[in-house]
């Protein structure tokens, strides 16, 4: 009788401990995904050829603001402002001084902070081909972005100016900048969005654009700033080539000139 004791109460200590194994494992398996890793939403308007609003958590970014105040008055006052270039389709500095910035910070290369010395903004931060910087909830790699054609050298010299690459949370933003069909390009990695520049005589063709883009491979691809001297390039021949060798790459074609066919 004492040896059936010892059994039974040997049996119900087995079992209780393999119940509960089973309820901890099921409630680390059921725990949902959205509380294992929180992402915000990053939304992003564009405004005109290269100048784009991206918001997320509480911030406010500008990426190239031209138009004066007038383009931004939907938006809240920035918390940055992010600049590729010196040319005024990008660093325009008459809609920089019609804007609040005073508890703005600048991020732009150097040859772009060395041309906004008189503006009243919080602080400027110079970022340079190949580094990147930290910020709160967001960092910025800066990517080389110049002319490859000997013709169009003059236009965007390799060292002048940034394309960037955002990453916000888990997610990771490339802009183009004005550039052609690069190495540093080509050789981005893990890119979730894309937006890639296609005009001549300053940039390049949407079949350099193309080819490009399906050498990096991003989840989506935005064609942006493809307005040039003989007019607005092709986009929808851009989502063509990129589409008959890669499926896997959405294309999404916003209207960046409302006002011109």
């Amino acid at each position: 009788m004492k040896k059936q004791l010892i059994l039974l109460t040997l049996f119900a200590t087995i079992f209780f401990a393999c119940k509960n194994d089973v309820k901890k494992t099921a409630d680390k398996e059921t725990t949902p995904v959205e509380e294992q890793i929180a992402v915000s939403e990053t939304k992003i308007t564009p405004i005109s050829h290269a100048t784009t609003v991206i918001e997320f958590d509480d911030t406010i970014m500008y990426l190239d603001p031209t138009g004066g105040l007038e383009a931004f008055a939907d938006f809240e006052n920035a918390h940055y402002v992010l600049i590729t270039d010196i040319h005024g389709d990008h660093m325009n500095k008459e809609t920089l001084a019609s804007l609040d910035l005073e508890t703005t910070t600048i991020i732009a290369p150097e040859a772009v902070a060395k041309q906004l010395s008189d503006l009243k903004v919080k602080e400027i931060i110079v970022i340079n081909n190949g580094e990147e910087k930290s910020f709160d909830n967001f960092k910025v790699e800066a990517i080389p972005m110049y002319n490859l054609r000997e013709e169009a050298l003059k236009f965007h010299p390799k060292g002048r100016g940034n394309g960037y690459v955002l990453t916000i949370d888990t997610e990771r933003i490339y802009f183009s900048g004005d550039t052609e069909d690069i190495p540093e390009m080509r050789n981005l990695k893990n890119i979730d969005k894309a937006f890639v520049c296609m005009n001549l005589p300053y940039t390049m063709t949407v079949e350099s654009a193309a080819d490009g883009v399906l050498a990096f491979q991003p989840k989506k691809v935005y064609p942006y700033h493809y307005r040039g001297t003989e007019g607005l390039s092709d986009v929808e021949k851009f989502k063509t080539i990129v589409n008959e060798k890669n499926t896997d790459i959405e294309v999404i074609q916003w209207n960046w000139y409302p006002n011109r066919k």
